[in-house]
């Protein structure tokens, strides 16, 4: 029997910029910033994109991202929802490692977090394929940015070789 499941990877939206004795971990979104991951959690629901687990970084602007994203109504049921303090500027690396210790029973699972880390691992992820959303994708990963990948192995096999890019999403598509 193949293992399906899904991936989605986003990129929590446009922050404010750090202040003078500001902890990187307290910046808040910007109106600019709530708009758009509204925008994508719109946009979600259109698709019918309802991970049953959403795994946060545990700064100000994952959680106000995930929180726009309940307030767009991605979500008819309520997903498992942890909070990660281990996604906090995560490495690829440190992503996928906590992505194959998703027990089986797990179908779509998603992660809100932070660049360089997010995009490394997007990039990983979608090897070398060809298309326009690997174009965009080898471009940049900017604020409010959501990919969409078939894994087809088990989590604990989650490799570049197991994935499969389905989509890419900007908010600047969606104004």
């Amino acid at each position: 029997m193949l293992n399906m499941h899904q991936l989605i990877l986003l990129r929590h939206a446009k922050a404010a910029a750090a202040t003078a004795g500001g902890s990187d971990h307290d910046r808040p979104l910007t109106g600019s910033g709530n708009a758009a991951a509204g925008n994508i959690g719109r946009a979600m629901h259109q698709a019918g994109l309802a991970p049953d687990v959403v795994l946060v970084s545990p700064s100000q602007r994952t959680e106000q991202t995930f929180a726009a994203l309940e307030a767009a109504g991605v979500w008819a049921e309520w997903p498992n929802v942890e909070s990660l303090p281990a996604l906090y500027m995560a490495s690829p690396h440190q992503m996928r490692d906590i992505l194959r210790d998703l027990p089986e029973t797990v179908r779509s699972a998603m992660i809100i977090g932070h660049n360089p880390g997010l995009h490394e691992l997007a990039r990983k992820l979608a090897g070398t394929g060809q298309g326009p959303e690997y174009a965009r994708l080898a471009e940049g990963y900017p604020t409010a940015t959501l990919t969409e990948f078939l894994i087809t192995t088990p989590w604990r096999q989650l490799g570049a070789k197991a994935a499969s890019l389905q989509r890419f999403l900007a908010a600047k598509d969606l104004v």
